[in-house]
């Protein structure tokens, strides 16, 4: 009965000991278990993302191409020079500029065309029945290349349709942007100057979706892909 008794005493003690061995076992593998879940996590995450910082980072806007002064002259006034102008919907049409009617105007219009300036850049501001609008990188109608120059005169008149001209923010500050006349308007030619007429593809400029930045700022609308200078003696 001692003996037995003994027995039953020494399991009694035992038992905690046990408990304790077991219940260190079990937090050890909840334990294992564990890191290797969070393991798996970060390695999932991590493959994801580059993708996610690419989606939600903004893309830097590129740089502006600026110039401190008007270009040298470099067209000769006795060429012919037409100018490409390629969309980015699609269609072209093509404008005859004036050398010998504002040398300095298409002088500067060459140059930035060859530069790639109006590549990617819209018809910013379009008005049904009056004309459409671009050269303004920035696409607010307030931007240009960085200079300006003075207006030129000459005998052309706004007195037809796809009359090409600078527009300014008055007398002698024409920088890039210009527009194209939807057909004849009451603008003086000695308010503007006329450097070109478009000969072909007028109905891709009548087609320039119509566009008022004051109205609809957010809204890009048509798009240059590119404006191609030919020269022909």
């Amino acid at each position: 009965m001692s003996e037995k008794s003994t027995k039953n005493t020494t399991r009694s003690k035992k038992s905690p000991v046990r408990k304790r061995r077991e219940y260190s076992d079990l937090k050890m593998i909840l334990m294992v278990f564990a890191v290797v879940v969070v393991a798996i996590v970060v390695g999932e995450l991590a493959k994801r993302s580059p993708a996610g910082v690419t989606e939600i980072t903004p893309q830097a806007a590129p740089a502006l191409k600026q110039y401190d002064s008007p270009p040298a002259m470099t067209i000769d006034t006795a060429k012919q020079y037409l100018a490409t102008i390629k969309m980015e919907k699609g269609g072209e049409f093509v404008v005859k500029l004036y050398p010998d009617k504002a040398p300095v105007t298409v002088n500067s219009f060459v140059f930035l065309a060859r530069e790639g300036y109006f590549d990617g850049v819209t018809f910013h501001r379009v008005l049904e029945g009056f004309m459409a609008q671009t050269g303004d990188p920035t696409g607010g109608g307030s931007g240009g290349p960085g200079y300006q120059f003075d207006n030129e005169y000459s005998d052309l008149n706004f007195d037809k349709e796809g009359v090409v001209a600078m527009a300014n923010a008055g007398l002698n500050t024409n920088g890039s942007q210009f527009f194209i006349t939807f057909a004849p308007v009451p603008l003086r030619s000695d308010e503007y100057t006329i450097f070109g007429q478009v000969i072909s593809g007028m109905d891709v400029v009548k087609g320039i979706t119509s566009r008022d930045p004051l109205k609809n700022p957010n809204f890009t609308g048509d798009v240059i892909q590119s404006i191609t200078i030919t020269e022909k003696d």
